[in-house]
């Protein structure tokens, strides 16, 4: 299929605009080399030309010439290519020479460390449901945060549509591919992460059967702060709790391959004697992972609306999370020790910033709105500002400021 427009070409631009190298980094299968050849004049694909592999080792510059900007893919796959852009990049023949893209994060940091001012880094997600055709982008997140009442009709998504996006998930080689297919290739996907990719990041071997109830378990707790004591009953299945320790170990090679990305808590100052509760909500990359991990499909999702509800909401986050960097914002939550949560916070560079429940139906809308007017109530915004919005984003539906304030969204609109 022709290459669909990405949310993070602009900030590939800039970044090549301004910085010697850009180093693409996300999941495998998101879209970083397609992404990446828009912007480029020539390429090199380590990970497929034993040549160029075997030129790193005698003659690096062979990999390194050609018309600039050069993509040097999957690079990873030879680390000591860093220090080289990087010394290319120190020469002065100016921005954007090199765009490195990659799918997982080498184990030697130390060098990566020595690219600052020199190398920008653009991190590239699954496409959202506005890059893929499936939202409109009427009510943009960058004009929620400058202010901009929502006010647009029904998009046109149902539930069932929902169901299929949050199976499907946004990888762009799927597009035009029906579910069945689609459903089988994030199975197998993931049943390559367990098998292999795991232990190829760090040459560490793992058992694969525990890898895969550690996916399970990550998937049944989407969404949720789930502490890392939970994920350990779950991984060592009849044989009892695996030690703490080898879950971190696991689900920090997950993070390297960029599985999973987890949602950090906010930490704004509150007006209130409540205590904030700091642990992260646990989320794939792509909630098609995790309904893959439960070989669920849309039909099950439809039978079972709890586990829906946490799988749209670990859609939204993510299309947020696309927004968001357009935006230069990030996505947090959260959370206090009086049960009170919200499901999404954005902050911009600037400081400002918004909350956002997620519903996926509108017979929520009500005791979400009071949520966040609570939440709201226990921030000190003599020191954090007033929210820009306060945002209920719904499954369906349209998209309305209500009386006390609380703009509702529905997600088929949203966009950056």
């Amino acid at each position: 299929m022709a290459y669909l427009p990405r949310v993070a070409d602009a900030e590939l631009a800039d970044r090549l605009a301004a910085s010697g190298a850009v180093v693409v980094e996300g999941p495998k299968a998101c879209g970083k080399t397609s992404t990446a050849r828009q912007a480029a004049a020539s390429e090199v694909l380590l990970d497929v030309d034993a040549n160029a592999r075997q030129a790193m080792a005698v003659a690096p510059a062979l990999v390194l010439a050609g018309p600039t900007p050069r993509l040097i893919d999957e690079w990873q796959t030879e680390p000591a290519i860093w220090n080289y852009v990087r010394r290319a990049a120190d020469r002065g023949a100016g921005p954007g020479q090199f765009i490195l893209t990659g799918s997982a994060v080498p184990a030697d940091d130390i060098t990566r460390h020595t690219g600052a001012g020199r190398i920008s880094r653009l991190h590239l997600r699954t496409m959202s449901l506005f890059e893929t055709g499936h939202a409109t982008g009427a009510v943009s997140l960058r004009g929620l945060l400058a202010g901009t009442q929502p006010q647009v009709a029904d998009p046109g998504l149902t539930v069932g549509d929902l169901a299929e996006r949050v199976a499907v998930g946004g990888w762009p080689g799927l597009l035009g591919w029906n579910a069945s297919q689609s459903l089988r290739f994030v199975r197998d996907y993931l049943d390559e992460v367990q098998r292999l990719d795991l232990s190829r990041v760090d040459g560490k071997r793992r058992d694969p059967a525990r890898v895969g109830l550690l996916l399970r378990s990550l998937a049944r707790n989407v969404a949720t702060p789930a502490a890392a004591t939970t994920l350990a009953a779950d991984a060592g299945g009849e044989g009892g709790p695996v030690n703490d320790d080898t879950v971190r170990d696991y689900l920090a090679a997950l993070e390297r391959l960029m599985v999973v990305e987890d949602q950090p808590a906010w930490a704004p100052h509150l007006r209130s004697k409540s205590l904030l509760r700091r642990a992260p909500k646990r989320h794939f990359a792509d909630p098609s992972l995790a309904v893959a991990a439960l070989r669920a499909s849309p039909d099950r999702l439809l039978g079972d609306l709890n586990l829906f509800g946490l799988l749209f909401e670990s859609l939204v986050v993510r299309d947020l999370r696309v927004y968001a960097q357009a935006a230069d914002a990030r996505v947090y939550h959260y959370r206090d020790n009086t049960g009170l949560e919200i499901d999404a916070i954005v902050e911009a560079a600037d400081g400002r910033w918004a909350g956002f429940e997620i519903k996926l139906g509108t017979g929520h809308v009500e005791d979400a709105s009071a949520a966040l007017l609570r939440f709201a109530e226990r921030v000190d915004t003599s020191r954090c500002g007033q929210p820009a919005v306060l945002a209920v984003l719904v499954g369906t539906g349209y998209g309305y400021m209500r009386e006390d304030g609380v703009a509702v969204v529905p997600v088929g609109a949203l966009g950056p």
